[in-house]
């Protein structure tokens, strides 16, 4: 997709949130998510803080922003003037490493020690929100991903996750009363995400409609699709069936090869639940 510069202020007291903010983008640049999750939160975060210029680029997929994600890993190393041992970046980056292990506990510890440093960071913290939900933490887990939403209001992700809590807190109500949505008129710019947002919203997708928009999209849509299969699934109590979805998108070409935080979660995902 297209490409765009924009220019904001930054002064140097945002500059630990900064540096945390842009690893979060570099981390996921093998993944299909769109860059919006960045584009959007610099902005919010920075935009009231004229001391100096700051460019980045905003393009569609961050798999297509090789360069732009090179220029901001050096960037964000020069960022945060605290060490490397505790710097809020690098703290995130550990806590990621747990959480692929299947130290979910651990991962919290070490995003809510972040946050401390840079209480900034609290709406950009989507990695804790998985590993609440991991936790059985699931109202923390909603909280956590209503706080993203706030600065990246067209991630669907955000918006079936906190449904997902929702539904293992409520089992008896589904889909949840609450249940977040876009704004009007706009859509997460994702192939397969209106699929998946239309399924955990109750609006009309069915598994089989998700599943056919898997089986004629690329490996990432064929990746995604059976996560959220499996996830949909899960949050109705059909262990079943999201524990066959779950497993066939951790053995998925994508889900072995691509590196993805989500291909992480997907593995992390079955060996929690006694899947492997």
């Amino acid at each position: 997709m297209s490409s765009t510069r924009v220019c904001l202020p930054l002064s140097a007291a945002a500059l630990p949130v900064l540096s945390v903010l842009l690893v979060l983008l570099c981390i996921r640049c093998s993944s299909s998510l769109s860059l919006s999750r960045i584009a959007v939160a610099v902005p919010r975060a920075l935009s009231h803080r004229p001391r100096f210029s700051w460019c980045t680029c905003s393009s569609g997929a961050l798999r297509s922003s090789s360069s732009c994600s090179s220029s901001l890993l050096g960037l964000a190393a020069v960022a945060s003037p605290q060490s490397a041992e505790s710097s809020p970046r690098a703290l995130v980056n550990e806590g990621m490493n747990l959480f692929r292990q299947g130290d979910v506990d651990g991962s919290i510890a070490l995003f809510d020690q972040a946050e401390r440093q840079a209480p900034g960071i609290r709406p950009y913290l989507w990695q804790r929100g998985l590993s609440y939900y991991y936790a059985d933490r699931f109202q923390e887990g909603s909280d956590q991903f209503r706080y993203d939403v706030t600065v990246n209001p067209l991630d669907v992700e955000e918006i079936v996750w906190d449904i997902a809590c929702q539904c293992r807190l409520r089992p008896d109500i589904i889909p949840p009363r609450n249940k977040m949505s876009l704004p009007a008129g706009k859509s997460d710019r994702r192939r397969i995400m209106g699929t998946v947002y239309s399924l955990f919203r109750r609006d009309g997708a069915t598994e089989h409609d998700l599943a056919v928009k898997g089986q004629t999209g690329s490996e990432s849509d064929e990746f995604y699709s059976l996560f959220y299969l499996g996830l949909y699934c899960e949050s109705r109590g059909e262990t079943g069936k999201a524990e066959a979805y779950m497993k066939a998108s951790a053995s998925s070409a994508y889900g072995t090869g691509s590196g993805d935080y989500m291909a992480a979660c997907a593995k992390v995902h079955c060996k929690l639940r006694g899947w492997v």
